[in-house]
This record gives C-alpha cells, sequence and structure tokens, in this order.
C-alpha cells in the first residue's frame, strides 16, 4: 500500500510539469464514486500513513479508485444541492449524523433530504 502511494505521488510530480498546460487539474476519484480536483499550478502531494494529502483535500489510499488529470475541475459528493421548493416534497431529512429531524425550524446546518426525486443536500443559514 505504502509503494503504491509513493509511485502516485512520483507519478504526479513527474505528469505534473507536462500536464499543467493542456490538464489543469488532477482529480482524484473515490470508491463510492464522489471526484475532486487540484489544481496542477498549485499542487502540494504528500503521503502520511495511509492518507494521501493533495491541496485541501485528504484521501484514505483505500478509498482511492483513480487519479487523472482533466481539462475541467470536476468536484462531486454524489450528493445533489436541492432547490429551496423541493424541500416541501421531503420525505425525509437527516442531518449529518444519520438522525432523522423535522423540518420545522432547522438550525443552521447542513442536512441531507430524501425525496422522490433522489438525495439532495441542503444548507440552512
Amino acid at each position: 500500500m505504502r509503494k503504491f502511494a509513493l509511485l502516485c505521488v512520483l507519478l504526479a510530480g513527474m505528469l505534473t510539469v507536462h500536464s499543467e498546460n493542456s490538464y489543469p487539474y488532477l482529480t482524484f476519484e473515490t470508491t463510492d464514486g464522489a471526484k475532486f480536483s487540484v489544481a496542477v499550478s498549485s499542487l502540494k502531494l504528500s503521503v502520511r500513513g495511509n492518507v494521501l494529502t493533495a491541496g485541501e483535500h485528504e484521501f484514505v489510499i483505500s478509498n482511492l479508485s483513480k487519479m487523472y488529470f482533466s481539462a475541467v475541475a470536476e468536484s462531486t459528493t454524489g450528493i445533489d444541492a436541492a432547490a429551496g421548493s423541493a424541500i416541501d416534497e421531503a420525505a425525509e431529512i437527516y442531518d449529518l449524523n444519520g438522525r432523522p429531524v423535522t423540518q420545522k425550524g432547522l438550525p443552521k446546518g447542513v442536512y441531507i433530504v430524501k425525496m422522490k426525486s433522489g438525495v439532495n443536500r441542503i444548507v440552512v443559514k
């Protein structure tokens, strides 16, 4: 596992100079399908134990499925943002700890909303 992490860091370092003009982002894809892109121009990679740090993102190496250069930033969490009126059709609302909450009087925070059309996130400010 450690050899794989070292190989990833070395490969990214060698390809950074070549890809900076044509592919300005290094994108990491996790095993759950989430994608996070880091600008090549400010790329700093480090490995500590089984954690790979790339820019502001930290990844457990065993949870990474792909790492590739891309022309555009590809950042997804696998959860869509819900429109304001979509909350009215919400079947269930959960906090980030997975506990169900009632729709009335939601305090500030981020919530996961399960609706007929899928799962979304909302931010209450």
